[in-house]
């Protein structure tokens, strides 16, 4: 018989519908439960592509005998991470406080007033039993101590949740951060620090950014190696496309699996930057392939984007993914399945496990059209073995992540189906996830979930939205970003300057988070910055600007002290010291071929601070394009730095010259 999470709209819960045990979303009806009964809460969090989520699952939550021990004395409440960050945010922080460490499946044991008083993380099943036996026992019979050492623990936490003194982030600032991630950086095998080893996606573009600002060799240098390492190893997946997770070594041969939206999306955006900025082939090839990967295996019915792939296949990790010499040969024959082998470096001792190996392309095939031919071989045969489940709901602060990427590596690559599908998906977005002016957090089969937005949802969506309407010239995105940042300054929005992750009318949790450093995708504060920041150059919004500068300036003292968690922190704060450099394309309509060949060479532009808008002179909606007329009847471009504008041009070469761009 179903327990009470047959009606979620999270995959995750919706796994967890048939345990024995008897789960429930996380909400005031299960505290006033616990209240009434007068037990604790078993608080489990969790992500539909965890591996260990699933063991813990498997061992624990699908046992009679656990299931008994909790249902007799438990509120049991399951939680999403990728539904309720907030509630993640919150309790992660008091795991992390109290055992040294964190991660998923998270375990907490909370009071009825939510206070939490012991923590963990995965646990075998006898030690688990063991586990609510000793908590079941100590609520009985030691109550008092529990109750005062839930007060303390929730004070503490409370305490360290106040935002750090404002430090601006200005050019001695980047200068150092750069510094200090070059002592940082692994020279021989790309990236920062050792395994386990996950994709620094901001913080590569951090140094594109300070590279296209500075001409830092070092900072160029430091990305290129590091997408290169990354695109060449067993993290990419050579046949399909798309990163996994993170490497469990140090040399990107291993991955963990799982596929996340949000990895994809802003290494899309990466790599785009990176073709911009060098015309590195192996850039182009590995943006179009990503974007390919997202639109051909995350994009839902309803075009949004799912969250993840799962890191399992029934229940093994990598069943789909590792290939042995003779499964090669089987599929391509004896010398095409050896000539494979060999490039890929899957060995008979294998780089995985039980003799398996992942693929990895550390040099590029003398025979290009060979290899495509092998490859397209190996995925179709590869499609035809068990696949993992992917995880479809559609998080408003991925997908807005995932409409920046590819409207940024549509007008890069020169795709417009990329553009299209970056519309499509703001089309879902702006038509289902805001209700009544809000946003919600996510959806699933076209159906919105409960969860109200966080942070990170506004700023993330506002600054997808601000890319597509300078891809498309379509001001309705424009507006929409404009609204959003409105209410974002509003509902979450510090008197320091700073924001808050959770909005001012939510509902109350233990402590209202705000998380300041960036780690697997841009924090709230950072991602509001970044939007506003792009926002005041497009709109001439001084307020704007000023609100972005303040939450620059809320971040700094942690990206300056730890610039790899802090990266989009710093990014963002690149481009507002180089900018805005603002680029207004006037036309005759859109067929007009002059002003197309004005729109192209602006878009080779690196600057960090670059905002670009286009259309109709005086179109309605456009701020920058007010009172730029055509000159001479013919199309024009205007620019300006810093808010002083050159005279307009009217041929590419002038422009291209004042950009200090190639004019092809």
């Amino acid at each position: 018989m179903p327990n009470r999470l047959a009606d979620s709209t999270s995959p995750y819960l919706l796994q967890h519908k048939d345990n024995p045990v008897d789960w429930q979303e996380w909400g005031e009806e299960a505290f006033a439960e616990a209240r009434r009964r007068d037990v604790p809460v078993l608080l489990s969090v969790g992500y539909a592509a965890c591996h260990w989520c699933h063991v813990m699952a498997h061992e624990s939550f699908e046992d009679e005998e656990v299931a008994a021990a909790v249902n007799g004395g438990f509120v049991a409440v399951k939680v999403d991470r990728e539904e309720r960050p907030d509630v993640d945010t919150v309790y992660m922080t008091a795991t992390t406080a109290l055992t040294g460490h964190g991660g998923w499946p998270m375990t907490c044991f909370l009071t009825p007033d939510a206070e939490p008083f012991f923590c963990g993380t995965y646990f075998p099943k006898p030690q688990f039993l063991q586990v609510l036996a000793q908590v079941r026992e100590v609520w009985t019979n030691q109550r008092e101590r529990v109750l005062d050492s839930g007060a303390h623990i929730a004070d503490r936490l409370r305490q360290v949740s106040v935002g750090a003194a404002p430090q601006p982030i200005d050019e001695a600032a980047l200068g150092q951060a750069v510094e200090t991630l070059a002592a940082q950086f692994d020279v021989a095998r790309g990236g920062f620090g050792g395994a386990p080893k996950f994709p620094p996606s901001m913080v590569l573009e951090l140094l594109l950014r300070h590279h296209a600002r500075t001409g830092s060799t070092d900072a160029l240098a430091m990305a290129r190696r590091t997408c290169e390492a990354m695109a060449r190893g067993g993290i990419y997946d050579q046949l399909a496309g798309g990163f996994a997770r993170y490497s469990v070594d140090a040399g990107w041969v291993v991955p963990h699996f799982e596929k996340m939206l949000y990895d994809n999306a802003q290494l899309l955006r990466v790599y785009a930057h990176l073709y911009r900025a060098t015309g590195d082939e192996l850039a182009r090839r590995v943006a179009a392939e990503t974007a390919d990967f997202l639109v051909r295996d995350l994009r839902t019915a309803e075009g949004g984007f799912a969250s993840a792939l799962d890191a399992d296949t029934d229940g093994v990790e990598g069943l789909t993914y590792a290939w042995t010499p003779a499964q090669l040969v089987d599929v391509l024959g004896d010398d095409d399945g050896r000539a494979t082998a060999a490039l890929l470096h899957v060995t008979e001792r294998g780089t995985f496990e039980h003799g398996s190996s992942t693929l990895q392309l550390l040099a590029d095939p003398a025979d290009p059209q060979w290899w495509q031919d092998a490859r397209n071989l190996l995925l179709e045969n590869r499609n035809g073995r068990p696949q993992p489940t992917r995880d479809d709901k559609v998080v408003t602060s991925w997908n807005g992540l995932a409409i920046a990427g590819l409207a940024d590596a549509g007008v890069i690559l020169e795709d417009s189906s990329l553009v299209q599908a970056a519309r499509r998906c703001a089309e879902l977005l702006v038509g289902h996830h805001l209700v009544d002016g809000r946003l919600r957090r996510s959806s699933r089969d076209g159906q919105v979930g409960a969860a109200n937005a966080v942070a990170d949802d506004y700023g993330n969506l506002a600054e997808g939205l601000l890319a597509l309407h300078q891809a498309t010239g379509d001001a309705r995105w424009l507006g929409v970003a404009r609204d959003l940042l409105a209410t974002a300054v509003e509902q979450f929005g510090d008197a320091d300057g700073g924001f808050h992750d959770t909005a001012a009318d939510a509902d109350p949790l233990l402590l209202r988070p705000r998380s300041q450093a960036d780690n697997a995708e841009p924090s709230g504060q950072s991602s509001i910055a970044g939007a506003l920041l792009t926002c005041s150059a497009l709109t001439g919004d001084t307020g704007q600007r000023e609100r972005a500068d303040a939450a620059l300036a809320a971040s700094g003292l942690l990206a300056s002290r730890d610039p790899r968690f802090g990266g989009w922190a710093l990014a963002v704060a690149e481009a507002a010291v180089a900018g805005p450099l603002q680029v207004a394309v006037v036309g005759r309509g859109p067929d007009d071929d002059e002003a197309a060949e004005l729109l192209a060479v602006a878009r080779r532009s690196t600057s960090p601070g670059l905002v670009i808008a286009h259309g109709s002179p005086d179109e309605p909606g456009h701020p920058l394009l007010a009172q730029r007329p055509l000159v001479g009847g013919r199309a024009a471009a205007y620019v300006c730095r810093g808010f002083v504008c050159d005279a307009p041009v009217t041929d590419a070469e002038a422009l291209a010259a004042a950009l200090g761009v190639p004019l092809r």
